[in-house]
């Protein structure tokens, strides 16, 4: 952004977009953000492991497995051989699950063009490490600036044009500060912006990451309090100090509280624990039920992320001594068997703390754990 020669009103800066963008990926989310950078009037090659998922991008503009009915926009190139979607490509956006995305970054490398920024667009904490994403790809992509997408977003609605806003987050060389409209950030969020698709430009890729793999955890546990009966007041709550784990935590790691208060964190936070359309709220929902994890979704397979951040949220959150109990609670139920009635009541019962946590109080609370049965059943 530039300031007129008064120096107080703000003058938009023209930032030069990425002409061709190559989404790895081709589940969702990938297709979505495919169709996004379409409609946004990118090159968009579009690549992805299952042959009939590609074929049907190319000959029906539709993913039948991931977006049934969801027709996409003229154009997308689908392509099964990396190397071919990478070639001359000048942006790429990662949009694979989090537990894949070693792997896949060394594919990628051989065959990236020099200086090519890379945006992941999965959300987690790499389980067998402790490593953010951006980490991982980081060290295996060197010499190649990689960031993170992320926002409040439901795929199927992205690729119907639904207006959507997201968050696009590179660290800022000196380079960037002197220039900030030539970053990477704004130069992809740029590439991507349509009438419908708006992105936001942020120089803390640790904050939205953070964001972007606590908000599973918090929303599986807003999932088992709604299953077990309990209403608005309680996912509120939830959702509130849910929010001030992200927050603790970003910052622990060199991240911005205040990132965390924007759409990759919120704004993300809040879509995620308010609909059943999202897995770790819908897992959550039906552990709250009572119904076995091998029985959630029908007996189905379903990847849930949270599940796999829970564990590597919670040891990230011990190594660096951060207090993360919601996150702890979720941890104990999907990990060690604990009892979800009885967990969440001693959730409830912990010491009282200050609001904010600047003020420095802790009480005892009148509850007496030893006394505690659980919130029980279902709530009435």
């Amino acid at each position: 952004m530039r300031i007129d020669n008064r120096g107080v009103t703000p003058v938009p800066a023209r930032a030069e977009p990425y002409r061709t963008i190559t989404v790895i990926g081709a589940g969702s989310w990938g297709t979505a953000l495919a169709a996004v950078a379409r409609r946004a009037g990118r090159e968009v090659r579009l690549w992805g492991r299952d042959p009939d998922v590609i074929d049907a991008v190319a000959r029906q503009r539709m993913n039948p497995r991931h977006l049934p009915d969801i027709a996409l926009p003229e154009g997308i190139v689908a392509i099964s051989d990396l190397a071919t979607a990478l070639d001359g490509t000048e942006a790429v956006l990662l949009v694979t699950p989090s537990r894949t995305v070693r792997e896949i970054c060394a594919q990628l490398a051989p065959h990236l063009p020099q200086g090519v920024p890379v945006a992941l667009c999965a959300k987690g904490i790499e389980a067998e490490t402790g490593l953010l994403l951006g980490e991982v790809a980081g060290s295996l992509l060197p010499g190649h600036p990689v960031g993170a997408l992320s926002g409040p977003t439901f795929a199927a609605e992205t690729a119907r044009g639904y207006p959507t806003a997201v968050t696009v987050a590179f660290p800022f060389s000196y380079a960037d500060r002197l220039s900030p409209v030539q970053s990477p950030a704004a130069r992809l969020a740029i590439s991507l912006s349509s009438e419908a698709f708006r992105p936001y430009v942020s120089d803390d890729p640790v904050g939205v990451e953070i964001g972007g793999a606590v908000k599973n955890v918090i929303a599986i546990a807003c999932g088992m309090m709604t299953g077990a009966g309990f209403a608005e007041n309680t996912r509120a709550a939830l959702i509130a100090r849910g929010m001030d784990e992200m927050k603790t935590l970003a910052a622990a790691l060199g991240g911005r509280r205040e990132t965390v208060t924007g759409l990759s964190g919120a704004g993300d936070l809040t879509l995620t624990c308010s609909s059943r359309t999202s897995r770790n709220m819908s897992l959550g929902v039906q552990l709250g039920q009572g119904i076995p994890r091998d029985r959630c979704f029908d007996g189905r397979d379903v990847v849930v992320e949270g599940e796999i951040n829970a564990r590597s949220v919670n040891d990230l959150a011990a190594r660096v001594g951060v207090d993360m109990p919601i996150c702890e609670a979720v941890f104990r139920v999907l990990t060690q068997g604990a009892d979800i009635g009885e967990t969440f009541a001693r959730l409830w019962a912990r010491p009282i703390e200050g609001e904010p946590n600047m003020l420095d109080l802790v009480l005892d609370h009148p509850a007496d754990p030893a006394s505690i049965r659980g919130f029980g059943g279902h709530a009435e």
